[in-house]
């Protein structure tokens, strides 16, 4: 059981390891700032047009 357990975490690792590897430039790196309607100002969420765009 205890060698079970130990080969998880020793897999675990190597899997953290390489997911360092893949994403180097991901720690500097600035999230783009959420699309607003140029109206209303909401978030927008999607492609669709905001609520205040459509008629009901």
């Amino acid at each position: 059981m205890v060698k079970l357990v130990s080969l998880f975490l020793i897999a675990i690792v190597v899997l953290a390891m390489f997911g360092r590897l893949r994403v180097p430039g991901m720690k500097g790196r600035k999230l783009s700032k959420p699309g607003t309607c140029p109206r209303c100002g909401r978030f927008r969420i999607g492609r669709g047009p905001c609520p205040c765009e459509t008629k009901t």
